[in-house]
């Protein structure tokens, strides 16, 4: 549920950064679809009738359990909740209703912004002041088939099929306004095994999204803040792992979780091809294309101590890249490497969690510098988040998040005022849960609304603090207040 914005790094990668249009652009080349995704494929044709959530009322009704039992305040996950995406979402075989959720994000939503944004803040909106819906979401998220296996297959079959979960997002983009597309997808399956009086769980998944995988708040995908306005100016720079190949991408992967206290994951992505991309509603024009495959590794350490339970670790992903998916002047090299901790502390009336989260990546610009998309030969970039988060009676919470974005100035590659990608600030985010802690009204319980006002301020934007001369903007320019309304059901 994070932004629903196509991602800066995504424009900044194919040469057209923070801009809708110029750069190289070519379909040549465009790679493959992925064989091995074609019964995924199948999957989502057929599920997805209308981008990013984690929390959904599918679970709460397969389980029987409340939306707390899982998360905090949607969506941060609690340990059965991580315990829960561990085992492949299947546990729990309490309702005869099919695995479907669905969600309105910022619906209504109320963006307010330090100053005008010339030429409206979108398509179709206004300089300041907008209304709108953010996103549309339906899912399909639960066991595979969900409750009918043993009806379909047998008890036999159904008990190897009901190890098989799913997370599948459809979306509508509400800005935007174009046609209805997938967002995050993933099917995994998952078992346990004792070993030696050590219990190993493990795992294999194919998804869309390198992070989407992860059991933390820490990495991209599930990281804070977990919804924001489309509406709102955002930082041209951000790491390729930070969305920037989100919903382009099939990746397989495997992990392994070891006596609940180590957690190894490893998978291979690759971009899809744009036909295929086209099928789900995605435009492939001018994005970044993978040459190959790009490794992504996760490695963490976890401890659960009493009503306490810490989290530290590392992840990154490295590959060969394509810009605008022009294959003509060979290709870009990009590497992301990060470090994230995660501490909670959790009881009855109150909850506290700590996230920490570093990427530093390293940029070889030998495609993107000879195409005219970057000066230097070599950049690198470096984003770091701390967020406070504390939510009492499992009702009303507060959320403060310090953000820190700086490295080489490269005009030419984010096409900015100063050429810098400093950007550093604060958002603090007060939230309103009425239905999390006893559930929704009598007639769908397992819903939740999460009505909450958020407030952004920079110090930093894109390298600058202050007018050039009175000309352009400066930072507080893009200050922003955002009110929304949340609903699962």
């Amino acid at each position: 549920m994070n932004r629903t914005r196509k991602p800066a790094s995504a424009k900044r990668r194919s040469g057209i950064a923070g801009s809708d249009g110029g750069g190289v652009r070519s379909l040549a080349g465009s790679g493959r679809a992925i064989g091995g995704l074609g019964a995924c494929a199948i999957a989502v044709a057929l599920l997805l009738t209308p981008r990013t959530a984690q929390a959904v009322p599918s679970y709460a009704r397969q389980t029987g359990m409340k939306c707390t039992v899982c998360h905090q305040a949607f969506q941060q996950l609690t340990p059965f909740g991580r315990w829960f995406k561990l085992n492949g979402y299947v546990y729990g075989d309490a309702t005869d209703l099919p695995p479907l959720s669905g969600m309105l994000q910022g619906a209504p939503g109320y963006t307010i912004t330090g100053k005008d944004q010339p030429g409206g803040a979108a398509p179709y909106f206004n300089a300041n002041n907008n209304w709108s819906v953010n996103q549309i979401s339906a899912f399909y998220a639960g066991r595979l088939m969900g409750p009918y296996a043993k009806y379909i297959l047998g008890d036999s079959a159904a008990a190897a099929v009901n190890h098989v979960g799913t997370f599948i997002q459809g979306t509508w983009d509400g800005v935007e306004q174009g046609g209805p597309s997938w967002d995050n997808a993933e099917i995994r399956a998952a078992d346990s095994v004792d070993f030696h009086g050590t219990t190993i769980t493990y795992g294999a998944y194919v998804n869309n999204n390198p992070t989407m995988s992860d059991l933390w708040n820490t990495t991209p995908v599930w990281g804070y803040p977990f919804s924001s306005s489309s509406l709102a100016p955002a930082p041209v720079a951000a790491p390729l792992i930070a969305g920037g190949v989100g919903q382009q991408v099939a990746g397989y992967g495997a992990y392994m979780m070891v006596a609940d206290m180590l957690y190894t994951e490893f998978a291979l992505y690759q971009s899809l091809s744009p036909q295929f991309q086209g099928f789900f509603g995605v435009n492939p024009e001018g994005e970044t294309q993978l040459k190959d495959v790009a490794p992504y590794w996760r490695i963490a350490l976890y401890k659960q101590m009493g009503a306490a339970n810490g989290e530290i670790g590392t992840f990154g992903l490295t590959s060969g890249t394509y810009p605008g998916r022009d294959h003509s002047a060979g290709w870009d090299r990009i590497t992301d490497v990060g470090a994230d901790s995660q501490l909670q502390y959790l009881t009855d009336l109150h909850s506290v969690t700590v996230l920490l989260n570093t990427i530093y990546e390293w940029e070889n610009w030998n495609a993107s510098k000879q195409l005219g998309l970057a000066d230097n030969p070599h950049d690198h970039l470096l984003t770091t988040s701390a967020v406070l988060s504390y939510l009492y009676d499992s009702t009303y919470g507060f959320d403060v998040q310090y953000f820190y974005n700086v490295g080489s100035s490269d005009a030419a590659l984010y096409g900015t005022r100063t050429g810098s990608p400093r950007t550093d600030g604060w958002n603090f985010e007060a939230d309103w849960l009425p239905f999390n802690k006893n559930g929704g009204p009598s007639f769908w319980p397992y819903s939740n609304v999460k009505l909450d006002v958020q407030y952004t301020v920079y110090n930093n934007f894109d390298g600058s603090r202050n007018n050039f001369n009175g000309e352009g903007r400066n930072a507080p320019d893009n200050n922003t207040v955002y009110i929304e309304a949340w609903i699962m059901f």
